[in-house]
C-alpha cells in the first residue's frame, strides 16, 4: 500500500514472484522465534465477550517485566505510531540502521529526526529532545551497556527529553533491559511478545513509562486495544516460566549454529543477537534471490548491503539452508534449481527499508 514500509514475512508475494506454492517456503526474514509458544485450546466465550481489563493480564505483566506501569498495546507498533502525538515538535535521533518505523512515525507528527550510528552516539549525545533506540539493534544486533543508556537517558530527562528503547528482541537476554528500571521521568520501553515468544499474530506489545505518560497513550489510543484471546493468551504466555528459561537456552544454541552455518558457507555474520545473525555483503540481492528461488525467505537490506537471516525451524529446515548456502558467496551453482522445489520466474527483488 502506497505510504506503507514493507516488511519481513511476507510470503504471500514472494509464492507469486517466484511462482513457488506458499507451502514450499522457508521463512527466515522475520526473526520470529519459529518454535514459539504453544497456544493452547481458547475458550469459546472469550470470543463472545467484550475484553476485560480486569482479566490478570496486567499483574501477569508486571511480574514479567518487574515493572510497576506498564500498558497493554495493539503491538509494540501502535506505541511507535502513538507516541510522537503525545509531546510537540522537536528534535529527535534515531538509531540507524534500525527498525524504520519509528523515524516514519516521528516524521509524519512533524518532528526533526535524524538518523545517528551507534558509534556517533557513543561519541556524544546530539542535541535533541528525543532518543530512540532498539535494543538489540534491528538488523545489527548492536547492544548498549546499561550505565551508557542510564546516562543517556538522565541527560534527556534533564531538559525535559524522552529516551525511548524498543526492546523487540531483548526477551532472549532479558538481564539487558531496563524494565527494573522503570518507571522514571523520560524512560519509555517498548516490549513485544511476537519474537521471543513467536506470538506475532497476537499483535501484543507493552509500554514501560511513567505513569502519566502511559495514561495519556491510553487515551489516545481507547479502549479495548486487545482482543479478549489474545490477553488470554498472552497472560499464559508470560506466566510459563519454564517454557521461557528453555527458550533462552534454546536461542541462544541456535543462534550459534546459525553464526557457525553462515560462517562456513563464506557469509560471516557482521552482528546478529538470539534470534537472528545479520551478514553485509555486497552481493546481498544476489543472495537473497539465490535463496527465494529455492524457496527461502530472507531479509534484504540496501544501506548497507546485507542480509538478515532468522532460525531454521527444524533439522530439515537446518539441511536445507545449508545445502542452498553451497557456493553462494561466490555464486557457485546459481543458475541450478534443487529438486522438488519449481523453477521460478527469476525477478530482482525491490529494496527494503530497514523493519
Amino acid at each position: 500500500m502506497p505510504g506503507l514500509l514493507e516488511h519481513g514475512g511476507r510470503l504471500r508475494s514472494a509464492a507469486a514472484r517466484y511462482r513457488i506454492p506458499l507451502e514450499r517456503w522457508m521463512d527466515l526474514s522475520t526473526g520470529i522465534n519459529p518454535q514459539g509458544w504453544p497456544v493452547p485450546p481458547i475458550p469459546p466465550a472469550l470470543w463472545n465477550r467484550l475484553p476485560e481489563d480486569d482479566d490478570g493480564l496486567d499483574e501477569a505483566a508486571r511480574t514479567y517485566y518487574g515493572c510497576p506501569t506498564i500498558r497493554p498495546v495493539a503491538g509494540s507498533q501502535a506505541a511507535i505510531q502513538a507516541l510522537p502525538w503525545l509531546r510537540r515538535r522537536g528534535r529527535v535521533a534515531v538509531l540507524h540502521p534500525g527498525y524504520a518505523e519509528h523515524a516514519l512515525a516521528w516524521r509524519r507528527a512533524g518532528h526533526g529526526v535524524t538518523p545517528i550510528t551507534a558509534e556517533s552516539l557513543r561519541a556524544g549525545l546530539p542535541a535533541v529532545e528525543v532518543l530512540i533506540l532498539i535494543h538489540p539493534a534491528n538488523p545489527t544486533g548492536v547492544r548498549f551497556e546499561r550505565d551508557e543508556l542510564l546516562a543517556w537517558h538522565q541527560a534527556l530527562a534533564d531538559r525535559g527529553g524522552w529516551l525511548v528503547v524498543d526492546e523487540a528482541f531483548i526477551d532472549a537476554t532479558p538481564e539487558r533491559s531496563l524494565a527494573l528500571d522503570c518507571p522514571r521521568p523520560g524512560l519509555i520501553l517498548l516490549r513485544s511478545i511476537g519474537k521471543f515468544f513467536g506470538l506475532a499474530g497476537a499483535r501484543v506489545g507493552f509500554v514501560l513509562a511513567e505513569p502519566e505518560l502511559n495514561d495519556a497513550l491510553g487515551t489516545r489510543l481507547g479502549p479495548w486495544t486487545l482482543t479478549g484471546p489474545a490477553r488470554w493468551v498472552t497472560r499464559q504466555a508470560l506466566a510459563d516460566q519454564a517454557w521461557q528459561q528453555a527458550t533462552r537456552l534454546r536461542l541462544a544454541q541456535a543462534s550459534e549454529r546459525l553464526a557457525a552455518l553462515l560462517t562456513r558457507q563464506g557469509l560471516r555474520p557482521t552482528g546478529g543477537c538470539a534470534l537472528f545473525q545479520w551478514v553485509e555483503t555486497g552481493h546481498a540481492e544476489r543472495i537473497h534471490d539465490r535463496l527465494a528461488r529455492r524457496g527461502i525467505l530472507t531479509r534484504r537490506f540496501t544501506a548497507p548491503p546485507s542480509l538478515r537471516f532468522g532460525l531454521p525451524r527444524d533439522e530439515d529446515a537446518w539441511r536445507r539452508l545449508d545445502a542452498a548456502l553451497e557456493g553462494a558467496a561466490t555464486g557457485h551453482g546459481d543458475p541450478a534449481e534443487p529438486a522438488g522445489i519449481a523453477a521460478a520466474h527469476h525477478t530482482t527483488s525491490p529494496g527494503i527499508s530497514y523493519s
